[in-house]
């Protein structure tokens, strides 16, 4: 997450795994607390799973939010700082990488960092008993310690230090391993200061903010052995010493008094802020700077630094650590912005971490550095366990571990996964995992389980269990003391009561691909998408193949709709899609308007081109955002000012756009019909490289259309989250029209109870089975109605099935049986359908009811109409 200075050009990025526990608390102010999972990551930390809801602008939101707990009297766990690539600053990487690197169980990322810069922590750091870097000479910035006898701390830390040349004279110093800043006044601190450097630093440049020349001095065992004036000692310091940088007055001092040879003494210390406090930094553990305190006293504190620089009244994915009242629990937390969770603004981060404990804490980077991985209990690899800002694992400079110090334990348990429902002949492959006694994993390959299962519905495979019946089975593996079991259930027609597509409502085009999910829900409150090889698909309507749940439309001509009907066990559901129209409007191959380019602000640099690759043409749009403030925009622009006119009313608009990874907005600026600027999202992530067809849904609008521009978009919260600069291709800008389902015959049948008359759209027609009523339900002849309607009707003896089709619907129905399949749904009738003189009938209210008939009833001559 970025803090941006008023002078410029800096940006500071800144119980058991299966056991679920519900658990809601309310606190005092108003907001909810669920407790919705938790699971051992290793003896000592837990991890736990947040909701966290509150009222934001008279509207209830919620956020997903994490808490590694460490027990910190619980000798077979440890934090520590992190940084880097193979513990270095300046070889910044996500969390997970440093994670794996150092071999930690859990992690998060750590402090604010300049972006602009080399990428070092802003604060100070301390890896195991390593000073890696000391605090910045900025106010109100705290850090978070473990003590040697395993105590936290969060407090400031200033820093003290200076180096004495051979001939007494000293000079201040001004940090360890610190990049270019600015204090509280905005002096730049690199201008007359003197920086020393480790080895953590990996390059061999140092602070280079464009500005200052450096005059370097290596120092090996105390000894001056090089000196470089107004230039840098092109190597990284040595295990054995470190590398004085200065700048202004500190270049005067290493030229006038160092020489090469001399002993020189550099002393450094880290001191409470808070005078009356005493620490023993030397013999701290660890050591991790942050930002403003959130905590003290268990109560939301007063911010020790302005949060605007940091987004901090804007909800953003958070990262933040604190304690226990009793010193003996650590928090690292994490809260996400991301589909479906609303992230934090930093007074709800204050009191989301009261609500779960916190008695002290303070904030860590946030926004799109915001990552937190962790070890589920068995797994080897560690996995990123929250959704990131911007969808990617940002590289940043440093981080905060968790750590197993156990000694090797025996098997404890087993943790089985897999399919918990499954379809008839559907194989499944069933996993495993170890841990011992101090919950660390044991490698599978040492362990061979035996598998089985109860019922005899299946048979097992090595790890590969089938299903051949209907039914519920435990499926258990077994080694040693070890063992896991799972429930199972493998549904057939009977234990469904839904199954639909879920694919929402679309148009068909000729040359198409479209995915056709199926969801199935069962007596038992399972849901799951029933896999495409477990269907039996019918296609109509359309020329075009089903393959793996994808539609792939050859041939639309004539057609204005594709039916799909699905059958799974006998059960069947249906979509009926209509046939769009897709029309190209901007192709520079073949169809194009003029197209200017513009921007915002002023400032901001823009070009568009036209450009062949592969043989086509189409349009680059090259953006520079690194000038200019506040939200920016780089624009390709239609027929000037006015825009261009778009026939009809499209309901999408599509386009190919190349992507350059950016994380920047694409967008359509759309006009509709009262004269209205509407910005239509392609995307709001820009993620990707290389062409990709996008998609922007424009049906809510009021047509006409007027198409003013196609641009590039920077808004102003999360900019630092952005690539500055690029460009990206666009072809093939297309509307979508909706197609219309054909229409229904407007047919009228007349029926009469007990009497095989019967008249259609007036014409005189006899009837093989005469309408009758049982129990109170009038049954119908359902092959003559529904053929009279614009239906059809088929029959399967084997099943004594009927299935009806009539537009959009589709009913199964069974003889002698009430339940009956309406669109997918499972429907209880009143009475069963049964045959009459070879006649299927059926209960006329509810069949009419499902495939939308309008039914008339006459009491007195028991007339029905049906139309």
């Amino acid at each position: 997450m970025r803090l941006q200075k008023q002078v410029g050009v800096a940006a500071l990025a800144c119980l058991l795994s299966w056991q679920l526990i519900a658990g809601t608390t309310v606190s005092a102010a108003g907001t909810k607390l669920t407790l919705s999972s938790q699971e051992i990551i290793t003896s000592g930390a837990i991890m736990k799973n947040y909701i966290w809801t509150t009222t934001r602008s008279s509207k209830e939101v919620s956020v997903n939010a994490n808490v590694i707990e460490v027990d910190l009297t619980n000798p077979n766990v440890k934090i520590d700082a992190m940084a880097g690539t193979n513990n270095q600053f300046t070889k910044n990487q996500s969390v997970l990488g440093m994670v794996r690197d150092t071999g930690a169980v859990a992690g998060v990322n750590g402090d604010f960092f300049n972006t602009q810069a080399e990428g070092v922590p802003e604060g100070a750091q301390i890896t195991n008993g390593q000073v890696m870097a000391t605090p910045a000479k900025i106010s109100g910035l705290y850090s978070f310690a473990i003590t040697k006898d395993n105590k936290p701390i969060i407090d400031i830390l200033d820093f003290q230090g200076k180096v004495t040349a051979k001939d007494g004279t000293s000079f201040e110093l001004g940090g360890v391993n610190k990049t270019f800043y600015w204090d509280d006044n905005n002096v730049p601190l690199i201008a007359d200061g003197l920086f020393l450097y480790t080895s953590a630093w990996a390059m061999t440049q140092r602070a280079v903010d464009g500005t200052h020349v450096p005059t370097e001095a290596l120092i090996e065992n105390d000894i001056v052995k090089e000196i470089a004036v107004d230039t840098n000692v092109k190597k990284v310091a040595p295990v054995n010493g470190y590398i004085l940088r200065g700048s202004g007055l500190a270049r005067d001092f290493i030229v006038n008094h160092l020489k090469v040879g001399d002993k020189i003494t550099t002393k450094y210390d880290m001191i409470p802020h808070d005078l009356s406090k005493t620490y023993d930094w030397k013999n701290f553990k660890m050591l991790i700077g942050g930002s403003t305190l959130l905590v003290d006293d268990g109560k939301p504190s007063y911010f020790t630094r302005d949060i605007n620089d940091f987004s901090g009244y804007s909800p953003r994915s958070r990262t933040a650590v604190g304690y226990s009242k009793d010193l003996k629990k650590a928090y690292i937390i994490t809260s996400d912005r991301s589909s479906g969770s609303a992230g934090m603004t930093l007074p709800e981060l204050q009191q989301f971490m009261v609500d779960a404990g916190v008695w002290r804490g303070m904030v860590l980077d946030g926004g799109g550095s915001t990552q937190m991985v962790s070890r589920s209990l068995g797994d080897m690899d560690p996995k990123l366990v929250n959704q990131t800002e911007n969808g990617n694992q940002r590289a940043v400079a440093n981080g905060l571990g968790v750590y197993s110090t156990a000694p090797k334990g025996n098997l404890k348990g087993l943790i089985l996964k897999g399919q918990s429902l499954l379809f008839m002949n559907e194989s499944s492959t069933y996993q495993f995992k170890a841990y011992d006694d101090y919950y660390n994993p044991i490698s599978v390959s040492s362990v061979t389980p035996q598998w089985g299962s109860t019922g005899n519905i299946g048979v097992f495979k090595d790890n590969v269990f089938t299903p051949t019946m209907v039914g519920k089975t435990q499926i258990t593996a077994k080694s040693g003391s070890g063992s896991a079991s799972m429930d199972v259930e493998v549904v057939g027609r009977d234990q469904i009561t839904s199954m639909a597509f879920s694919s929402g409502s679309f148009s068909v085009t000729e040359g198409g691909d479209f995915k056709l999910p199926i969801t199935v829900k069962t007596r038992s409150g399972a849901t799951r998408e029933l896999p495409a090889s477990s269907a039996t698909w019918e296609l109509s309507g359309v020329k075009g193949t089903i393959k793996d749940g994808v539609l792939h439309v050859d041939s639309a001509a004539g057609a204005k709709a594709a039916q799909v009907i699905a059958k799974y066990d006998g059960y069947s559901t249906m979509v009926t899609l209509p046939v769009g129209q897709e029309k190209a409007w901007y192709d520079l191959d073949n169809y194009a308007v003029m197209t200017t380019s513009d921007k915002y602000p002023a400032e901001v640099g823009v070009s568009v081109n036209i450009v062949t690759s592969s043989g086509s043409k189409n349009l680059e749009l090259s953006y520079d955002f690194t000038k200019g403030t506040g939200t920016k925009a780089a624009y390709a622009k239609f027929n000037d000012k006015y825009g261009a006119p778009i026939e009809g009313e499209p309901q999408f608009i599509t386009a190919k756009v190349f992507g350059d990874g950016s994380f920047n907005w694409v967008r359509a600026e759309i006009i509709d019909a009262n004269g209205k600027s509407n910005l239509v999202s392609f995307t709001e992530n820009m993620n990707w490289t290389g062409w990709r067809k996008v998609t922007a849904d424009i049906s809510n609008l009021k047509y006409p259309l007027t198409i003013k521009s196609v641009y590039v978009a920077n808004p102003l919260n999360g900019q630092d989250e952005r690539a500055p600069k690029g460009k990206i291709n666009i072809d093939d800008i297309s509307f979508i029209y909706k197609g219309q389902l054909p229409a229904l015959p407007n047919n009228k049948v007349q029926l009469t109870v007990n009497k095989k008359q019967a008249t259609l759209n007036a014409k005189p027609m006899t009837l093989e089975q005469a309408p009758t009523i049982v129990k109170d339900n009038t049954l119908v002849p359902i092959r003559f109605v529904t053929e009279a309607l614009g239906g059809t009707v088929k029959w399967d003896d084997k099943e004594r099935k009927v299935t009806v089709v009539r537009g959009d619907k589709l009913i199964d129905l069974w003889i002698d049986n009430a339940d009956l399949i309406v669109n997918g749904q499972r429907v209880t009738a009143e009475v069963a359908p049964a045959i009459m003189n070879n006649v299927t009938m059926v209960p006329l209210r509810l069949v009419s009811e499902k495939l939308g008939f309008k039914v008339g009833w006459d009491p007195q001559n028991y007339g029905i109409t049906i139309e």
